[in-house]
């Protein structure tokens, strides 16, 4: 044993060696220090258990403290006392306990040099603290921070093992989720981070795809072309979800009716999901309106919808449902502000999950499908979503008993029902064909491919990689001379796309502004013309490129905002 066993004083008093201000290893001390006064082994006079009469063994019975006894003379080192905690904690009935070792509580995830340890511990007669994952008598598991230790008698032998228990499982869950929600945010910050220089090579792989498709009459290289194109654009698109991961996509949030938008696309989700399942709508009518972005919303919807088929491959129902929620005391714990919430929820009858693949589920490129059969970005884009609109994704799945995928909006304000302020046209559109236009981009292939693009539908091009040659050359330029500034958002140097489309909104107020990004970060900072800018994403196609410089054109001249702010988007508390 460790250390001297206990002396009894002349009042025939227990006595123990202290802890003398050791931690105990493996384990969180219940009172958050040390200690210096807890015995670690402890010294009685009186080794029978008979007489329970006392005020001490009320105590015991009283305590929320679970404890035990085991007897290290019997075979197996059996439990003989259990206080009324021990059986609350373990939901075993005492006749059910004593005689057996405490191993019938360890199962299936019980880690196994845990319990050497403890075995070791006893062995050698020491003393121990100790986090371990335990069983009750109903299957469910909990964290055990377990405390064993000697007892002797005035000779020293040995003559029990006394152990308290714990349940620390909401704190470790806590910190489990604390350690999860890190490791998120270092996933998306490094999503974020590749997302723009990624979407500039797949612009310059995209677009030079495309021109060359327009200079190529042989069909078998054009079907070369097109399998290259498709692969890129199938690259776009992961980049894409993965800004969604990251609550990085730029939205356009408004107050939606959700119960009329899943109507409107029912009849994709259906012939999306195929006939194996059956698609059931119980949607409440004339709900509050949502905050959310329409679009991205239909995604999440059916990207949640096409996992709950994968989850039912004998077929069975999905149900679609909405309501309301109203969150006060609880809204904190979900990490919500008290408030109405609009409930979005998606049932399956599947295979269910599991609590260790629910605590994953919404980690990119995380799957329990085949290879071949998904991304493992359906939910994670879905989270990063409603979590970049206000709200919250929330799980529920048993084995065997199906999954509920619930989705948390903000209900929309009264400020934010007003309409949209009407854009002020100009009273004549400048007319396109030949207008001069400012291309700013630091990324030489990008400027190249844009230019070439432009100046082959017959616009006048200057060129500009950083933001301060760019305002010089704006400055030097006869006024009104250039009829269009397209500029990226993100570029080295102190002026950025914002910056500098503030500088030359001061110089002509009148100039549209077209901006591109493969990156949304920046459009969190607030700048007089943040809200009223057009962005058109990395990667563009060739089409898209030519209607969106001819729909800024057509804007020539107008100084009025366009939109109004918007509290919502990348922006997050």
């Amino acid at each position: 044993m460790s250390g001297k066993a206990g002396e009894i004083d002349e009042s025939g008093k227990a006595g123990g060696v202290p802890a003398g201000g050791a931690m105990d290893v493996g384990a969180r001390e219940p009172l958050g220090s040390s200690g210096k006064h807890h015995w670690r082994e402890a010294t009685i006079t009186e080794p029978g258990l008979e007489d329970r009469g006392n005020v001490f063994f009320a105590a015991i019975e009283m305590t929320r403290m679970p404890m035990i006894l085991t007897d290290p003379h019997q075979r197996d080192n059996p439990i003989v006392f259990a206080n009324k905690a021990f059986l609350d904690l373990t939901l075993y009935e005492e006749s059910e306990v004593l005689g057996r070792n405490c191993r019938f509580l360890q199962g299936a995830q019980t880690d196994r040099e845990m319990v050497a340890q403890l075995r070791s511990t006893v062995e050698n007669r020491d003393s121990i603290a100790i986090e371990i994952l335990n069983y009750r008598r109903d299957g469910t598991p909990f964290w055990n921070a377990v405390f064993i230790g000697p007892v002797y008698d005035t000779s020293g032998e040995l003559l029990y093992f006394f152990a308290s228990q714990l349940d620390v499982t909401r704190r470790r869950e806590s910190e489990q989720s604390f350690l999860r929600a890190q490791k998120m945010e270092a996933v998306g910050q490094l999503t974020a981070g590749l997302a723009h220089d990624f979407n500039n090579l797949l612009q310059v792989v995209n677009g030079n795809l495309e021109l060359a498709s327009t200079r190529v009459n042989d069909d078998q290289t054009l079907r070369y072309l097109q399998s290259a194109r498709s692969a890129a654009e199938r690259g776009a698109k992961l980049t894409g979800q993965l800004l969604a991961f990251a609550r990085k996509t730029r939205l356009d949030p408004r107050p939606v009716d959700v119960s009329a938008c899943i109507t409107s696309f029912a009849d994709v989700m259906e012939s999306s999901i195929g006939k194996q399942v059956e698609l059931h709508l119980s949607l409440r009518r004339n709900l509050p309106k949502a905050v959310l972005d329409p679009t991205q919303f239909e995604m999440a919807v059916l990207n949640i919808a096409l996992n709950a088929r994968d989850a039912m491959p004998e077929g069975g129902v999905i149900e679609i449902k909405t309501g309301k929620v109203r969150l006060n005391g609880d809204a904190a714990a979900r990490g919500l502000t008290p408030g109405e919430y609009i409930s979005v929820e998606v049932c399956d009858q599947g295979i269910g999950m599991p609590p260790q693949v629910v605590e994953r589920a919404v980690e990119p490129f995380f799957t329990t499908k085949a290879t071949g059969k998904g991304t493992g970005l359906g939910l994670a884009m879905a989270s990063g979503f409603v979590q970049q609109s206000r709200g919250r994704l929330e799980i529920e799945s048993e084995v065997d008993h199906g999954t509920v995928i619930r989705m948390l909006f903000p209900v929309a304000s009264a400020d934010a029902e007003e309409q949209e302020r009407p854009v002020a046209r100009a009273a004549e559109a400048a007319s396109t064909s030949g207008a001069h236009i400012l291309i700013v981009e630091d990324s030489s292939d990008v400027l190249v491919l844009a230019k070439e693009i432009l100046e082959a539908t017959g616009y006048r091009v200057s060129t500009a990689e950083t933001g301060e040659i760019a305002l010089k050359l704006f400055e030097q330029a006869p006024p009104g001379s250039i009829d269009l500034l397209f500029t990226d958002l993100v570029m080295p140097g102190g002026i950025n796309g914002l910056l500098l489309a503030e500088k030359i909104a001061e110089i002509d107020p009148g100039l549209p502004i077209l901006m591109t990004t493969g990156y949304n970060e920046e459009l969190v900072i607030d700048g007089p013309k943040a809200a009223g800018l057009d962005v058109l994403g990395k990667p563009y196609r060739r089409t898209d490129l030519l209607d969106r410089v001819r729909q800024a054109l057509s804007q020539r001249g107008v100084t009025d905002v366009r939109r109004r702010r918007s509290d919502f988007g990348p922006a997050e508390e």
